[in-house]
């Protein structure tokens, strides 16, 4: 994804996921709004969208952020909301193991409180080591956490996956979670 594309998925990160207000747009009670809606609403704001190049970031998005209604005339962030939306997510069995990246700095308060979910909806974990260690890097040397997320689920724990293969739940209790010297090699 060229450095544009790049610009433009950080603004409808922003925007579909935190302050849809910031550019006058409201979104609907699933997350929602209306393609030509935002394009106006971003090109009132000094942030001109092509519907091809919004296409392209909604195509090309290695995290598969966005997605288009059937019709493609609405569109919506996938997860990480900061605002109140309903997903639709049904509650499913997860696998046994799931994986939360971060950062060394953050360890001592996931030890004492576990994985919150902050000001999001949900904490967000990945099915496997390598997405999670990517997520970590955004912001330094990753560290990767186990999620005993089947003992969780067995524990009456609500898990969900967002339409982009995120796993989410409400919160992580910190017996759930093997830190890095907890795991075998």
């Amino acid at each position: 994804m060229n450095n544009q594309l790049v610009q433009i998925s950080k603004f409808l990160s922003f925007v579909l996921r935190h302050k849809p207000e910031a550019i006058g747009i409201t979104l609907d009670a699933e997350g929602c709004v209306a393609v030509e809606e935002l394009l106006a609403a971003a090109g009132r704001h000094g942030q001109s969208i092509s519907r091809e190049q919004l296409e392209e970031v909604v195509a090309t998005n290695d995290k598969k952020r966005f997605s288009f209604s059937p019709d493609g005339q609405l569109i919506r962030a996938n997860q990480g909301h900061s605002v109140e939306v309903d997903l639709g997510l049904v509650p499913i069995e997860p696998p046994k193991l799931l994986y939360h990246g971060t950062v060394e700095r953050f360890l001592d308060s996931i030890r004492a409180q576990g994985l919150l979910r902050g000001n999001r909806h949900h904490v967000h974990l990945s099915a496997d080591r390598e997405k999670a260690a990517r997520v970590g890097q955004r912001r330094g040397q990753p560290v990767v956490l186990v999620v005993e997320a089947g003992r969780m689920h067995n524990d009456g724990h609500a898990f969900y996956r967002s339409e982009n293969g995120v796993w989410l739940t409400e919160a992580v209790p910190p017996e759930y979670l093997r830190f890095p010297e907890q795991v075998e090699p």
